[in-house]
């Protein structure tokens, strides 16, 4: 396969509720958003600015009924997208990013999320993807994310999971590639416990926004008084910090070298499994120096390249990491979107040239 290069498209199918709070008394409500958000001119800007794919995350409960049967009206946007991209020869990775059972985003308030502690809610996601790989098998531009970003208590839990979610898209679409990431976010350390899937079809992914002091730094999602402090980068972070099961991150220096380093277990995982390897988030909230950001950027980027290391930059629109910023109050004074097209031209050039 190709090395893909591309955007995240989050916020369109996917964490609409976040799109909503920045926006409130314009935000149009869910179904007028997904007719709006997005459109058929987007993915062609992709093309133009000389990506290959999209990554469209969704979330399970706006296409799927509690009963799990599919909401017809609005899978019609999938549709749409699917379309889309192959008319502008993209190829397009269909996220599941929150199921039934998982959402990441509450995983570190979350003792053990349901997905892996009671299997209803297993059977609830292979039905999910039982559907939607019957649904889009036919379009082979299309790849099948199994899962954004697990959170198992432990690596046998994940690694128990992936292999009946895999099974289940392979059941339906026997030729479409599958994309398949690493427990606790999709961290590149925990590629050490990742058992690989029986199948010579799947890209494996990871997730890197480390040193998450720095790229997150006044994030207000994040709750540890650690993030508060605003900081440099390179830089030395110290002990870090510690969320869930005990995972330190962002402890030590930081530099290019130390990229180097955290992705030697991605690397050698993609080596001995001659498989491809893909980042499939990364990225440095907005308000950062844009200096600063582009530093981080261009480290992360450069160790990818040389490696031949893939990616999907979070985030195309909005959410706080994208490369376009409309109606978001918290970021409107920023200087990289001070422009008519409210684009962050100097990270979309480090896009471009890696």
């Amino acid at each position: 396969m190709e090395r893909l290069r591309g955007l995240n498209f989050g916020g369109w199918l996917s964490q609409i509720d976040a799109i909503a709070e920045k926006d409130p008394k314009r935000f149009p409500g869910v179904d007028a958003h997904m007719e709006q958000w997005i459109g058929r001119d987007d993915f062609f800007r992709q093309k133009q600015w000389g990506f290959n794919h999209v990554r469209l995350p969704i979330d399970a409960f706006h296409f799927f009924a509690d009963n799990d049967s599919p909401v017809e009206s609005r899978l019609q946007f999938v549709d749409r997208a699917t379309a889309w991209a192959a008319e502008a020869d993209l190829r397009l990775i269909l996220d599941l990013h929150k199921c039934p059972g998982h959402d990441f985003a509450e995983a570190a308030d979350v003792p053990v999320q349901k997905l892996f502690s009671d299997p209803t809610f297993l059977k609830k996601a292979e039905k999910i993807w039982a559907n939607l790989a019957e649904r889009y098998s036919g379009y082979p531009h299309i790849l099948f994310e199994v899962l954004n970003e697990p959170v198992a208590p432990d690596a046998a839990a994940w690694n128990r999971v992936k292999d009946a979610l895999c099974l289940t898209i392979r059941q339906h679409a026997p030729r479409n590639w599958i994309v398949v990431g690493s427990n606790m976010w999709n961290w590149p350390s925990t590629y050490r416990e990742l058992v690989p899937v029986e199948d010579d079809a799947v890209v494996y992914n990871f997730h890197f926004y480390e040193p998450l002091l720095f790229t997150h730094q006044n994030a207000p999602w994040i709750h540890e008084p650690e993030i508060r402090a605003t900081r440099t980068y390179p830089a030395d972070f110290g002990e870090g910090l510690v969320l869930k099961y005990g995972f330190i991150h962002s402890a030590g220096v930081w530099n290019r070298d130390r990229f180097i380093e955290e992705l030697e277990p991605v690397v050698r995982f993609g080596q001995t499994n001659g498989a491809p390897v893909i980042c499939n988030e990364f990225g440095v909230y907005a308000p950062v120096p844009l200096e600063l950001q582009l530093t981080w950027l261009d480290d992360l980027l450069s160790v990818l390249r040389e490696r031949g290391i893939g990616f999907t930059y979070w985030n195309y629109k909005n959410l706080d990491f994208g490369i376009i910023s409309c109606g978001e109050a918290l970021h409107e004074n920023l200087p990289q979107y001070d422009n008519p097209e409210r684009i962050s031209y100097g990270v979309l050039k480090a896009l471009r040239r890696y």
